[in-house]
């Protein structure tokens, strides 16, 4: 259920933080999100990073001392508060919250930016009344976050919700397909589901089958249209998402799987994939696990604001 905010009421300025640009918004204590201003991220110096967010904290019109809330790509170590972040190079390794709090004069929240999702939907969104929710996000690449009694479970390190990792595609593979290679992962390990589970994933797949370069938005049109090709890729994805996905359900218990980024707009996969998630998990379910977001886009603001109000 939805945690009982400690911290004031009063809307809170967040910030979603990426390689390319931070998107602010203000966030009131019913989790609307006011848009206040997007500017490039200055990935390569720290001074202009953090004069960047100091600016936009000047325009918001919140009180001096008042706590701001990020949600950042990259893991983020629950005891040092030290950010692991390949696209920002000028905070990783840094001890982000700390660091940022005396920069700025005020508290700062800071989690990563899928825990940030599963948060917002764990406790505003489509996993509200559940005990366990696991966010699924299903973008360009593969990631989570794991919810306990509407708060984040971080893992040591920071690291919980990775199920887009660890070598684990090397079966699942149907006989009636040819074997599936263990891609090379960002992560420096081979065999991740991130290397076949998100959209470039998809694309990796069809190019592996057919020896056809097309993007992901395309390999889903013809599949919705009929394309045999197209369904034989959709057929070999499903069975290798679904595979660790189900295993996510077992080991956690999670009775709410809702799912964000680009793929997870297409609701007809998100619905296919539910019923291959549920056919294969120990507990009978007839009502979907796996569902769409309720907030894709404001799930990072309102994630972090509902992680500032339970530990500021």
């Amino acid at each position: 259920m939805p945690v009982e905010s400690r911290a004031s009421h009063a809307p809170l300025l967040c910030v979603d933080i990426g390689g390319s640009f931070m998107d602010f918004g203000l966030v009131d204590a019913a989790n609307a999100v006011r848009r206040t201003g997007k500017v490039p991220t200055p990935i390569a110096s720290w001074p202009d990073f953090v004069a960047a967010l100091a600016l936009q904290i000047e325009g918001s019109g919140i009180d001096d001392g008042a706590p701001i809330a990020l949600s950042v790509a990259g893991p983020v170590d629950p005891d040092t508060g030290v950010l692991i972040s390949a696209n920002i190079p000028c905070a990783n390794g840094r001890s982000l919250g700390p660091d940022l709090s005396a920069a700025l004069g005020r508290p700062v929240a800071v989690a990563n930016d899928a825990d940030c999702f599963a948060l917002a939907e764990a406790n505003a969104g489509a996993g509200m009344g559940h005990r366990v929710v696991f966010g699924v996000i299903l973008g360009t690449g593969v990631g989570g976050g794991l919810i306990v009694d509407g708060r984040l479970v971080p893992g040591a390190g920071g690291v919980s919700g990775e199920w887009g990792h660890g070598p684990i595609t090397g079966g699942g593979v149907p006989e009636s397909f040819p074997p599936v290679p263990r891609f090379a992962c960002g992560c420096g390990q081979s065999g991740c589901v991130d290397t076949v589970g998100g959209a470039r994933g998809l694309e990796r797949l069809h190019r592996h089958l057919h020896a056809e370069t097309i993007d992901s938005r395309t390999i889903l049109t013809r599949w919705h249209h009929g394309d045999r090709q197209a369904a034989r890729t959709l057929e070999l994805w499903l069975s290798l998402v679904a595979d660790p996905l189900a295993l996510v359900v077992n080991v956690t218990g999670a009775s709410s799987l809702p799912a964000g980024g680009g793929l997870a707009s297409d609701a007809e996969l998100v619905a296919v994939l539910d019923t291959e998630v549920r056919r294969r998990i120990m507990r009978p379910s007839s009502e979907p696990l796996l569902v769409q977001a309720r907030h894709p886009d404001q799930a990072a603001l309102i994630g972090a604001a509902v992680l500032a109000r339970q530990t500021l």
